[in-house]
């Protein structure tokens, strides 16, 4: 696959996300936490132009993805994103063929590629999260990434995986990704189907993804941000939310309670972010694979 396509798949998964309905985080419908869409949209355009380019390292396409968001917003708008997709990227540029590409075929590959992770790696994506700057930096880390990692990525993600469910990922070969939110994704397309006049489905199945990712544990950035009963509490809330979403014929009858719901987060203070970018992460799948 070529660096292009990967690119595009990689923006295109960053806007999706933005057209979906997530309470508690920036989307069309509302902005929030002192973040505009356009601060997402100008980010995503600009990570977009670096971090599929050919013969960078996982690392190397981390800190310049990060480097390319702070020159174009000053906002931390998608660390967790370029966390995500930088390995996957790298996997897809490893399957040179698009032949027989799909999501067996990229997960194997994502798994060579994180158990090849480097401490340079490690090194450029301290460097990336201390430039980024994240809500809890250094505050339960094993290793501070304030100072240079003597240990490989992979090794500096499983120390944090217990209170990063981003982490977990690259401990668990992102099975969150392609064990739950790509079969909620293809689900959601499939049920909300008719609802395709300007890719409104895409948009509703990539809400049940969120809403997915969220009702299944604790939301790991508000749990760094607000403590972990009350991620626990907005996790409980999600349950419901997403049993009444997926009872909807019609997901449109449910906008006003999910967008009521909005506002009490962020009332709150209350950021699902790590629900968000595993959405993303879900769309970049998706992406790459069709």
């Amino acid at each position: 696959m070529t660096p292009e396509k990967i690119a595009n798949a990689y923006k295109l998964a960053c806007m999706a996300e933005l057209e979906a309905l997530k309470p508690g985080n920036v989307h069309i419908f509302s902005d929030g936490h002192g973040m505009q869409i356009s601060d997402f949209i100008l980010s995503a355009e600009a990570s977009a132009l670096v971090i599929a380019q050919p013969n960078l390292t996982v690392g190397e396409r981390i800190l310049s993805a990060v480097q390319a968001t702070q020159e174009a917003v000053g906002l931390n708008t998608n660390l967790g994103i370029i966390l995500l997709c930088a390995p996957m990227i790298q996997a897809a540029l490893q399957l040179k063929s698009e032949v027989n590409f799909n999501h067996e075929a990229l997960q194997a590959a994502l798994q060579d590629c994180l158990h090849h992770l480097s401490v340079i790696d490690a090194e450029d994506t301290s460097s990336a999260i201390v430039l980024a700057n994240p809500a809890g930096l250094g505050e339960v880390s094993q290793y501070d990434v304030h100072a240079q990692p003597q240990v490989t990525l992979l090794a500096l993600m499983q120390a944090a995986e217990n209170h990063d469910r981003i982490a977990w990922q690259y401990s668990h070969n992102f099975s969150d990704i392609f064990n739950v939110g790509i079969p909620r994704f293809q689900d959601g397309l499939q049920r909300w189907q008719h609802f395709n006049n300007k890719g409104q489905n895409l948009a509703w199945a990539t809400t049940a993804v969120y809403l997915g990712f969220l009702a299944r544990q604790p939301d790991t950035h508000i749990a760094r941000k607000h403590g972990h009963t009350i991620a626990t509490e907005v996790m409980m809330q999600a349950k419901l939310r997403e049993a009444s979403f997926w009872q909807s014929e019609n997901p449109k009858l449910q906008q006003s309670e999910l967008l009521a719901w909005d506002t009490a987060l962020k009332d709150q203070k209350l950021n699902p972010g790590t629900s968000a970018d595993l959405t993303v992460a879900t769309l970049m799948v998706h992406n790459l694979t069709n």
